[in-house]
């Protein structure tokens, strides 16, 4: 094991695949001399070339339609969005295209083509820099959807979404980039688990808090402050948001019989809707008390001196767990 940031997990995961395979690709925006806005990329271009890592315009539309043309030619693009909030102008490249490919030739042209997206608030930064736009994603069929929550997952993950012969967005909770975590040295480890299965982080039998990226460190605090009420909370990281790994999920609450989704994002059909309706028809008979959401409120995320009354923390985690317990 080896401890390591999370945005230096990523920055090994991406030198190992440049190392592994040749007809992997890095580009985006200041990627190469610059080592990417939050340095995940630094010190790949001086080792692999500009041929490898490749610094492009600033023109989000192009980076990912070059990365289409790139995989299928048999490449491996990984692209850099350089924040959340800056995807949009890739918007119909991504759903209208990379996306359908594959369906569209009937399953005979794969378009292996990753997109890292830094995601989230909790930086204090400007308009467009925290967004969590999951849910447009998690909709369009033909996309896996993955978001990373410590070093462990954003060095495996990656590797393995590259590896993965579909398009995958995959998210990087970027208030989480400078927190450390062991990473396992090897693929073999029971600790790497398959990067569309979520993972039970806290065992508990009184309610099941789901949540993925930059909250799961939250929830983990909320279940320890539940503890001291004499609540057993059972935390459970997606990891993947689309495919659900459903099983996973309802096996936890049918045993404890309560359940709260908490993301980053506005609750109005975010990810949390889909999720409680999904629990609540595989495990209707088991429910002690409706699903509960906790997340952003339903408005442009506001200016970053008022971002800490607009992400959920703690307390509104806390709150949600208590209005449970109140059926």
């Amino acid at each position: 094991m080896t401890t390591l940031a999370l945005s230096k997990a990523i920055n090994t995961g991406l030198r190992q695949i440049l190392e592994d395979d040749p007809k992997s690709i890095v580009m985006g925006q200041d990627v190469g001399g610059l080592g990417g806005v939050f340095r995940v990329t630094d010190g790949l271009q001086k080792d692999f070339g500009t041929d490898r890592v490749i610094d492009t315009p600033l023109a989000e539309a192009s980076i990912v339609g070059t990365a289409i043309g790139l995989a299928l030619r048999g490449y491996r693009p990984i692209c850099e969005i350089q924040f959340d909030g800056f995807v949009y102008p890739a918007f119909s490249q991504i759903v209208a295209q990379l996306a359908k490919l594959r369906a569209r030739t009937g399953g005979k042209v794969a378009v292996p083509v990753v997109i890292r997206i830094p995601v989230g608030g909790g930086i204090g930064a400007v308009e467009h820099h925290s967004e969590s736009n999951e849910a447009y994603f998690a909709h369009t069929a033909g996309l896996r959807v993955v978001c990373c929550s410590d070093a462990q997952d954003a060095h495996w993950m990656l590797r393995q979404a590259v590896e993965s012969d579909d398009p995958v967005i995959f998210y990087e909770p970027k208030r989480r980039y400078w927190t450390k975590a062991e990473v396992a040295d090897d693929p073999d480890d029971a600790r790497v688990l398959p990067f569309d299965r979520a993972r039970v982080v806290r065992a508990g039998t009184s309610l099941t808090l789901l949540t993925y990226g930059g909250m799961v460190q939250t929830c983990l605090d909320a279940a320890e402050a539940a503890r001291e009420d004499g609540r057993d909370l059972e935390v459970i990281d997606l990891r993947s948001l689309s495919p659900l790994d459903l099983a996973t999920i309802t096996t936890s609450v049918a045993k404890t019989g309560r359940c709260v989704v908490a993301h980053e994002a506005p609750t109005f059909a975010g990810l949390g809707a889909e999720i409680g309706s999904a629990v609540s028809e595989s495990c209707f008979y088991h429910l002690e008390a409706p699903v509960l959401r906790v997340g952003g409120f339903n408005t442009p995320y506001p200016p970053s001196k008022f971002e800490d009354q607009y992400l959920p923390d703690l307390d509104r985690v806390l709150d949600a767990v208590d209005r449970s317990f109140r059926f």
